[in-house]
């Protein structure tokens, strides 16, 4: 065994949890290091107070006069709970999040001091952030962006730093994180929301967006991580061959949660409830080492931020407790990997949540509007949804046994689907009487009763209702939710706004009452967008061959995903709904070209490195040892020497065999990678996807091979059997 692997286990095995006390309620704990509300009347003028109010409530503009104000308050209140600096906390298109932090300090005339935070401070900052991706929207030489601060995510202080949400954008204008058009996208489906409700209730005058995600993770010895390159670098194992006991027992999922881990779930639990971040779920899931977080539902826009900060937050709280967090999407072969569950509804001011059925025929009917619109938007841009959930790290899971698969389908369970049958048969034009009662009382009246016994479950789905919200279970564990919900809160938007247009055009044209103009479109919604309901098992090759004959969509990969995001229908789309310019879209299908390329280089990089310097050499050296031990056996043997060195003959023959693959592979994909970098965007992914990154998988087999063949105490590379069960 290599001394760093030998090590590594060691100190893995010595570890000892951390005690972590609860001493607290988490309610006494909760947001106590946010400035909520309840901080804003504490330390807030009733002027300055309610200026946040209505800019959070309605969009209005705070003055730089009120603005001073609010950073005044701010500032002390930060100081009150020991912040020494500020920054302002935003979300370029890295992916993850940024930060520069300046003091309160400043020096004034004679030399002296104080602390100092104003409205300019608060409302806007120019960070040189030259760096960051652009996609062209501006050269390095015309660095200028712009945070702004967004009052709709409360400030929180972590560390000793007030760190204030902001978008984050170009001198110009343009959009250069994900936030903006989140707020966009959310601002839009207010507005076509609320005007469907209009129908339904005359006293809604807001409608939000609310995001529940499940974040999957593994945590892994931090001693353990660090002995493989891979992952650290890359976030995932490139090489090791399975452990013999996997998930295959089932034992993991929902089983005891270890000691070493419940005292970090602890731990980050308590940092959560000061941050106001409302983690209300644990448990293990179903692969060694993986485990999950889920909230408390709140307002989309809210729930993206803690989801950026939570993976913060993760990071750090593991170090603290000597684990490694991997949110990578397929870390282990094998095995599980992990995704983001994504649930997503609408809520009234009002306090009702649209896609959950209510006590009466109207509020079902309303329940019913929002369900087949949100089924028709899916229809119709599902390959956009599908584009919004790619990534090079995503692309090993999705279609994989525990993934949904690339073709976006919508599951409802049998009974709704026999409702949306029904439905399907309403007469065309006036209903008769009968009609009327046999629709409100037989069929949208019984919704509710439908719905409470509904036990069908789809896992394999990935867009599928469950109640009273619809779970997007195709969004990665890496990613930022911001970019699929963007994209679902925009094609919702849009197409709110087609069903108002047309529900108006057949009470003012063809004068038909409310409710009858509402069935009529519903039925041509339903009709329309059938191909895209799917009950069965979606990981099946008969799904697939079905999915091809009702014409979906099957981007299997990122490059040809993301060709979606700049076709005419996407572009008019962002434009029509004021949510990303053309400029904007454009230059995120560039950035994630790019960042696809990116990743596939690095990992073919770390992979040439590791099979080179670590395992071909360590093979060579157990070769050497057999070939000692034959020559051995020669010299006791003579002519006979044959039968008894026969095995390490063989051994030694498969030995070469696989270091010759190795090398051999190596070498084409060296240039192949080479070729690839001799073009840019969609070709360069394209040849990265289709030429380089095939030979991983050959690659791995020979060095897999060797790891099964090779002594157990000369392997250098920390194992799966290791890696996976060892907290």
């Amino acid at each position: 065994m290599s001394v760093i692997r030998f090590n590594a286990l060691k100190e893995a095995l010595n570890r000892t949890p951390l005690h972590i006390e609860e001493t607290k309620r988490r309610s006494e704990l909760f947001a106590n290091n946010v400035f909520n509300e309840e901080a804003m009347l504490l330390y807030m003028t009733k002027e300055a107070y309610q200026s946040v109010k209505d800019a959070i409530d309605f969009g209005t503009k705070i003055n730089r006069k009120i603005a001073d104000q609010i950073a005044v308050s701010m500032k002390d209140w930060a100081l009150s709970k020991g912040a020494t600096h500020y920054t302002h906390w935003f979300q370029p298109l890295t992916g993850a999040t940024a930060e520069k932090h300046d003091a309160f300090f400043e020096t004034i005339d004679g030399g002296r001091a104080m602390e100092r935070f104003d409205g300019g401070q608060l409302v806007q900052q120019e960070p040189d952030a030259s760096s960051f991706p652009n996609g062209g929207i501006r050269n390095t030489f015309e660095a200028r962006g712009y945070t702004a601060w967004d009052p709709t995510s409360p400030a929180f202080i972590y560390g000793t730093t007030l760190c204030i949400p902001t978008v984050f954008v170009a001198y110009t204008g343009e959009a250069l994180d994900n936030k903006t058009p989140l707020l966009r996208a959310l601002q839009a489906v207010d507005e076509t929301a609320t005007a469907i409700c209009k129908y339904f209730d005359k006293n809604v005058t807001k409608v939000n967006a609310t995001l529940g995600w499940e974040q999957e993770y593994f945590l892994i010895d931090k001693a353990l991580a660090a002995s493989r390159p891979d992952l650290m670098m890359t976030g995932r194992t490139l090489l090791g061959h399975s452990s013999a006991k996997g998930q295959q027992l089932e034992d993991h999922y929902f089983g005891s949660i270890p000691d070493r881990v419940m005292s970090f779930m602890r731990d980050l639990e308590q940092e959560c409830m000061l941050l106001g971040v409302p983690v209300k779920t644990r448990h293990n899931e179903v692969a060694p080492n993986q485990f999950e977080l889920a909230p408390i539902f709140e307002e989309a826009n809210l729930a993206v931020d803690h989801n950026s900060l939570l993976m913060d937050v993760m990071e750090k709280v593991s170090k603290r407790h000597h684990f490694k967090v991997l949110f990578h999407e397929k870390p282990f072969e094998g095995i599980n990997g992990s995704g983001k569950h994504n649930n997503w509804s609408l809520s009234t001011n009002t306090g009702v949540n649209l896609l959950s059925p209510g006590k009466t025929p109207m509020k079902n009917l309303q329940f019913l509007t929002f369900f087949v619109n949100t089924i028709k938007a899916v229809h119709d841009y599902e390959e956009l949804i599908r584009a919004s959930v790619a990534s090079a790290s995503n692309d090993y899971r999705l279609g994989a046994n525990e993934a949904p698969p690339a073709i976006l389908s919508v599951f409802i369970g049998t009974q709704l689907s026999a409702v949306l049958d029904e439905l399907e048969n309403v007469t065309k034009g006036k209903l008769s009487p009968e009609e009327k009662t046999d629709l409100k009382l037989n069929i949208v009246g019984k919704i509710p009763e439908i719905l409470l016994d509904n036990t069908d479950r789809n896992r394999t789905s990935p867009f599928a209702f469950t109640g009273n919200k619809f779970e997007l279970r195709a969004v990665g564990a890496w990613s930022n939710c911001a970019g699929p919900m963007t994209v679902l809160n925009t094609i919702i938007a849009k197409q709110l706004k087609e069903f108002k247009v047309e529900v108006d055009a057949l009470i003012e044209d063809k004068k038909l009452k409310k409710d009858e103009a509402v069935f009529n479109v519903l039925r041509e919604y339903i009709k329309s967008s059938k191909k895209i309901r799917f009950e069965g098992d979606g990981y099946g090759d008969e799904w697939e061959k079905e999915a091809k004959k009702r014409g979906l969509s099957n981007n299997k990969t990122t490059p040809a995903a993301l060709k979606t995001k700049i076709s005419k229908k996407a572009i008019d789309l962002f434009e029509e709904m004021n949510v990303m310019s053309k400029i904007e879209v454009v230059a995120r299908h560039e950035i994630e070209l790019e960042a696809y390329s990116k990743r596939i280089q690095i990992e073919s990089r770390v992979l040439a490195d590791v099979a080179r310097n670590h395992v071909i050499p360590t093979a060579i050296q157990y070769q050497n040892t057999l070939i000692k031990n034959v020559k051995g056996l020669k010299e006791i043997f003579d002519q006979d020497f044959e039968q008894f060195a026969k095995e390490q003959i063989h051994l030694i023959k498969k030995i070469s065999n696989h270091i010759a693959e190795i090398y051999s592979k190596i070498e084409e994909m060296t240039l192949q990678r080479k070729e690839a970098n001799k073009f840019k965007g969609q070709q360069n992914a394209e040849m990265y996807c289709d030429k380089v990154k095939p030979y991983f998988e050959e690659i791995r087999y020979h060095a897999d091979k060797l790891e099964l063949l090779i002594d157990d105490n000369l392997w250098p590379l920390t194992k799966y059997r290791e890696l996976l069960f060892n907290i």
